[in-house]
């Protein structure tokens, strides 16, 4: 979590950590305002209180047991070598077709 999530306005971090709509449809069709607003809307559907961002789990305060904390790593780790491998076959591609001759590492190899 970076040092300005700590500082910026409960209504805003409310907005950017996709809060959950409470839907009442006792009396009447769904009002749900399209997005979170800084005022309590008087609707009766409305987005939870921004005050359980501090009770509850958000993506910057996530479990932070060990086998989480992990798991999470792993996710990262895979999904960062997916980008890394396919930044490296687009750059394959892009050298062989500039360089239909070249067979080999451009750029000097190892």
């Amino acid at each position: 979590m970076s040092r300005t999530d700590k500082t910026k306005p409960l209504w805003v971090r409310h907005a950017e950590h996709d809060p959950r709509p409470v839907h009442d449809h006792r009396h009447g069709p769904c009002d749900l305002p399209p997005r979170p607003t800084r005022e309590a809307p008087e609707t009766r559907c409305r987005w939870e209180h921004p005050g359980m961002l501090l009770f509850g789990h958000t993506c910057c305060a996530g479990c932070n047991a060990r086998a989480c904390v992990k798991e999470r790593q792993d996710m990262v780790r895979a999904a960062n070598r997916k980008e890394r491998y396919a930044g490296r076959r687009e750059a394959r591609r892009l050298a062989t077709a500039l360089h239909p001759g070249c067979r080999g590492v451009v750029g000097g190899g190892r």
